[in-house]
């Protein structure tokens, strides 16, 4: 099974224009997330796909590879999936750009998730953690997933679900990490489904695959992923680092 990583690298974030070319380390977020996903020794190959000519500079010049994006995408899944078409891969991981704290575990059990399934019943594959704060579970940046008895995905929401109408219910409520691991034909199908109404709304690409009956499992981690979406998510990273 060939199994690769692509990190989607948009030099226009909307929160934090710019940030994967920010410091971290004497080296670019974007480099230092690139060079964690080499070193972890899970993939065949990883790749920086980017819209941005000085993201692809700055990968290149530290011995990285890259994927130029010809057409503009709303999604990284869009964004990969247009450099994977023509690979020959199984698996395609879908690392963030702003982590570049990732770490071995959580993806290699997201490759296993794949190896044990040989009738590939499984189309896409996906982390999540609990949370057991009340603020945290209100908090609509915290993606929240419901599951199946299979660990498959019922629904995503930015609302808490299960909604807790009977509170003498001790309900764990699991928040998304948004590390996909796609079979190829999951991931390349992604650009000829057009988004629904409920994509539309919650803005979660997620349920795009389930509105076309994408088998989603969900693996249950307990490290929680440092992401840099803001300055002061960089000074920690800075801080982090040393």
């Amino acid at each position: 099974m060939k199994v690769i990583a692509m990190i989607p690298a948009r030099y226009g974030a909307s929160r934090f224009p710019g940030k994967l070319l920010k410091d971290l380390g004497g080296e670019p977020v974007i480099v230092r997330t690139y060079q964690a996903a080499v070193q972890i020794g899970l993939f065949d190959d990883v790749y920086v796909v980017t819209d941005s000519e000085i993201i692809k500079e700055k990968v290149e010049s530290a011995g990285g590879k890259v994927f130029m994006s010809l057409k503009n995408h709303e999604t990284g899944s869009d964004r990969i999936a247009e450099a994977a078409v023509d690979l020959d891969v199984d698996v395609v991981v879908n690392v963030q750009g702003d982590e570049p704290f990732t770490r071995m575990e959580p993806l290699r059990d997201l490759i296993d998730v794949f190896k044990k399934d040989p009738d590939h019943k499984i189309d896409l594959a996906s982390l999540v953690h609990p949370m057991d704060q009340w603020e945290e579970i209100e908090n609509p940046n915290n993606v929240k997933v419901v599951m199946d008895s299979f660990n498959c995905v019922m629904y995503f929401s930015r609302s808490p679900i299960p909604y807790p109408q009977n509170k003498e219910i001790d309900t764990t409520y699991y928040k998304h990490i948004g590390i996909y691991a796609f079979r190829k034909s999951a991931l390349t199908s992604f650009t000829e489904m057009p988004m629904q109404q409920n994509e539309a709304t919650e803005k979660l690409e997620g349920i795009r695959f389930l509105e076309y009956g994408k088998k989603i499992k969900m693996v249950e981690t307990p490290f929680k992923v440092i992401g840099i979406d803001t300055e002061e998510d960089l000074i920690k990273a800075n801080e982090l680092w040393k």
